[in-house]
């Protein structure tokens, strides 16, 4: 039994994700851009991966990516839906995100595209991720962030509010950047890196938006949602203050997605080592060409 809060109905997810794999093709323009940046970051490595695994693979469009890439060796795609699965190319496991079922120390690589927003017990997997990776061992990650979808989220709280004279939960709580870069040092990682990539896509409407986020496999999956369905009243309200608010000049719609990128390697007596204070050999004062003053005391003009 996990400790960690239950904020996704992994089962639900899991029944959205089966739903959407015969069109998974259709609507991973996310992953594509992921899938091109960690080619991208890997090719500028000076050092190879023998054993790499894709965590949450979705149907292999990462490990298509990485197969061009000359230092990336044998990839492992795991991903708990088996109809996903199917589609991803060369070694395949099947599992649950919390519970990954690889050896310590045993692998020079791991990727995530996408997926580690929708695990409850995030610190964990990320403390799982570092265990598995031998020293020195690189871990690339993308999840969403914090700005996802804050326009969706602005006008079904207004909406909800005006019709049913309250909210609910309907988009997931997405981690922000500084609590990313927190919990990676926590699990053991050193030199965690974490930047943000925001992406903004247009929409004919509201309700196109709406498709695609189911058409993903990523619609409301949150434990505390609202079980009763959606009203057509609710619905057309919330589409309407959408596109009252964020609307385009031409009638289209503007829906943020916020990639925050992750770049963090184990520990390992190779990797440079932060000074020890008291330990420079020249003043900063000195290297800046000012005139060093006391803590406290006031430069005059």
């Amino acid at each position: 039994m996990t400790s960690s809060p239950q904020i996704f109905d992994r089962a639900l997810l899991s029944q959205r994700l089966r739903r959407a794999a015969p069109q998974a093709t259709d609507h991973d323009f996310l992953l594509h851009r992921v899938a091109e940046d960690f080619a991208e970051r890997l090719l500028v490595v000076q050092r190879s991966f023998p054993s790499a695994v894709n965590l949450g693979a979705y149907h292999g469009v990462v490990s298509r990516a990485l197969a061009g890439v000359e230092t990336v060796g044998n990839i492992i795609d795991f991903e708990p839906e088996p109809s996903l699965l199917a589609a991803c190319p060369g070694n395949k496991v099947a599992g649950e995100m919390e519970a990954l079922p690889f050896a310590g120390g045993t692998l020079d690589l791991v990727v995530s595209g996408l997926a580690l927003q929708f695990v409850n017990d995030l610190p964990g997997v990320l403390i799982q991720i570092c265990r598995a990776l031998k020293p020195d061992g690189l871990f690339l990650g993308a999840m969403l962030g914090g700005e996802t979808l804050h326009e969706l989220r602005t006008a079904w709280a207004m909406a909800e509010d005006e019709v049913l004279g309250g909210m609910s939960p309907r988009i997931a709580p997405f981690a922000d950047l500084k609590d990313v870069g927190g919990l990676l040092q926590r699990a053991g990682f050193a030199l965690p890196v974490v930047d943000a990539d925001v992406v903004r896509v247009r929409y004919g409407s509201a309700l196109a938006l709406m498709r695609e986020i189911k058409a993903m496999g990523a619609s409301n999956m949150l434990v505390e949602r609202h079980r009763k369905p959606v009203t057509r009243t609710l619905l057309a309200r919330a589409a309407q203050i959408y596109e009252e608010r964020f609307a385009d000049n031409d009638g289209r719609i503007s829906a943020t997605f916020e990639i925050l990128n992750i770049t963090a390697w184990v520990p390992h007596e190779s990797q440079q080592k932060p000074l020890q204070p008291g330990s420079a050999k020249m003043r900063l004062a000195d290297a800046l060409g000012v005139e060093e003053k006391p803590a406290g005391e006031k430069t005059g003009r």
